[in-house]
């Protein structure tokens, strides 16, 4: 990885042969990778929604990727940081990226009805 790249944990739509993957165009796969168990995932209807579980929380399963600027801040944009949906953030995860960092979108809004749908979308 040079400094002008970032490692991305995806989990979603982003994933491979997933809705959204087109976003990942130009970017190099590294590996399947799992959180720590932190998190829940959420069905945000169409797409899911990684929140902290401290207490309680699971091991969400996706990928790791190896990302450039441009499409890092193309994914802040799909994401919508700005408007508050997802955070991007350091994401704990299991060996062997326990000791790298990896950055991931965190879900903010408040959940109301939205499902658990398990570790993996």
């Amino acid at each position: 990885m040079n400094s002008a790249t970032t490692l991305i944990f995806v989990y979603g739509t982003l994933k491979r042969a997933r809705s959204n993957h087109g976003w990942m165009s130009g970017q190099t796969f590294i590996s399947q990778a799992m959180t720590q168990p932190r998190f829940r995932l959420h069905d945000l209807g169409g797409y899911p929604g990684m929140v902290l579980d401290e207490k309680q929380g699971v091991s969400i399963h996706g990928e790791v990727w190896e990302v450039d600027a441009d499409c890092l801040m193309r994914l802040d944009d799909l994401e919508d940081i700005a408007g508050g949906e997802y955070a991007r953030e350091w994401v704990p995860l299991l060996p062997p990226f326990d000791q790298q960092p990896v950055q991931g979108y965190r879900y903010l809004r408040e959940l109301t009805d939205e499902p658990e749908c398990g570790a993996c979308w």
